[in-house]
Formats: C-alpha cells, sequence, structure tokens
C-alpha cells in the first residue's frame, strides 16, 4: 500500500505534496512534461513503502498505478519513469528540499515524553580526489535519529573536507521545530556553542567528552 500520510495535512497546514510546490524548477519550460513536485513525491513515497533505488522505485510505480493516478490526476494520466524522476532529484536543490521535509515532518511527530534525538555524521567517500589539496572528495551527512521510533527526523549535507559537520549541527538543531527533546552528539560536538543552541531551543543535550576538551575530560574523570 502506498504510504498516504505524505499526502494528509494536520492542523490546518499544508501537506507535503503542497509544500513541494514551493521548490524552484531549474528545467527548461520545453522539459517539462512532468510536474516537479510530482516527480519527488512519488520517489519520498517509494522510499516509505520500503522501495528504494531507482528500479525499485519503477516497480512501485507500476504496482501502485493506478492508485496514482487517482491521487495526482497528472495530465493524460502519465506518470514520470524512473529516469525522469533520477534527473529531477539529481538537479534539485538538496538543502531547499530537505528543508521542506524537515519542517513537514516535525508537524507529523506526536512527543511520547521527554525523547531522546541522536545526531550523528557519516562520510560518503567518492572517486574522485583533489591532487592539489591532497584529500579525496566525499558528501558528509549529518543526521538526526527519533531514537523510540528509529525515524530520521533531518538530514544536512556539507560538501567536502573542509565543511565541518559541527555548525551544520548547529544549524539543524535550530531548523528541528521540536522542544522537551534531548539530543546526545558525539565529542566531536561537545562545544560551548552547540550546547547553547541546543538549550536556546528549548532541548536539552547529552555530549560525549573526550580529550578534545581537556580541562572539562580531567574534571569529569576526578569526579567520577
Amino acid at each position: 500500500m502506498i504510504k498516504k500520510q505524505a499526502t494528509a495535512s494536520r492542523e490546518g497546514k499544508p501537506n507535503l505534496y503542497d509544500r513541494l510546490g514551493t521548490l524552484e524548477d531549474r528545467r527548461r519550460a520545453e522539459g517539462k512534461r512532468h510536474e516537479l513536485r510530482l516527480a519527488i513525491m512519488i520517489a519520498i513515497m517509494a522510499i516509505m513503502s520500503g522501495y528504494g533505488g531507482l528500479r525499485p522505485t519503477q516497480d512501485f510505480i507500476k504496482k501502485n498505478e493506478k492508485e496514482l493516478l487517482k491521487l495526482f490526476h497528472p495530465p493524460k494520466d502519465r506518470l514520470p519513469s524512473r529516469l525522469t524522476i533520477a534527473r529531477i532529484l539529481q538537479a534539485v536543490d538538496f538543502d531547499s528540499l530537505n528543508k521542506i521535509i524537515t519542517i513537514w515532518f516535525s508537524e507529523q511527530i506526536e512527543p511520547i515524553g521527554k525523547e531522546w534525538i541522536a545526531a550523528d555524521g557519516k562520510a560518503i567517500g567518492g572517486t574522485l580526489t583533489d591532487a592539489k589539496n591532497s584529500y579525496q572528495e566525499f558528501t558528509g551527512l549529518v543526521s538526526f535519529l527519533r531514537v523510540a521510533t528509529k525515524e530520521i527526523l533531518s538530514a544536512g549535507r556539507t560538501n567536502s573536507k573542509k565543511e565541518s559537520e559541527i555548525p551544520k549541527l548547529r544549524e539543524l538543531v535550530k531548523a528541528l521545530g521540536l522542544e522537551g527533546m534531548v539530543i546526545s552528539a558525539d565529542a566531536l560536538h561537545c562545544q560551548t556553542e552547540t550546547a547553547k543552541t541546543i538549550i536556546e531551543s528549548k532541548n536539552d543535550y547529552c555530549l560525549g567528552v573526550k580529550r578534545n576538551q581537556p580541562k572539562l575530560h580531567a574534571q569529569i574523570k576526578k569526579k567520577y
């Protein structure tokens, strides 16, 4: 079954499909056979239904074609192919799309008390190297995981080894839109400014401490 939550609204707020309509469409006019938001919406629904990847997305479209046509009423009853969806996803602005999804997702959450949100950073290595600066190109991802339900609440991207995940985490905290949570992160984020950002967002924090904060580490080790 198609995950319909993404097309539902809550408390009079726009649903995800409507929000996706605010994304900038960078395609040429003659290349717009399918709506930008339709292609992205189908990709999201496929992932939410367990169809990860381009070929599985095509299987999802084929399996749910009648329901998708009934739900979205595309012109001439045509749905985008997996290749069209891939091209659109490659061209769309990641940060703008991520912001829309994050805001929508935070509106769907019904807190079950003082929940834990785990922050984590991962690096996805690439095949290209920067010979001049002697490092491998990669994309870094910083994500927030709702521990109780294993849901990814938000994710942010860093583009290179020169761009730290520390300010990206602070940016995600400000955009999260949740209060009364406990945000945990590893020792990399044991920074005064990060703790301040979490407190100002009306959340609490649990940060790891290692030797990157020698005085604090020594105080804790002595006390405990």
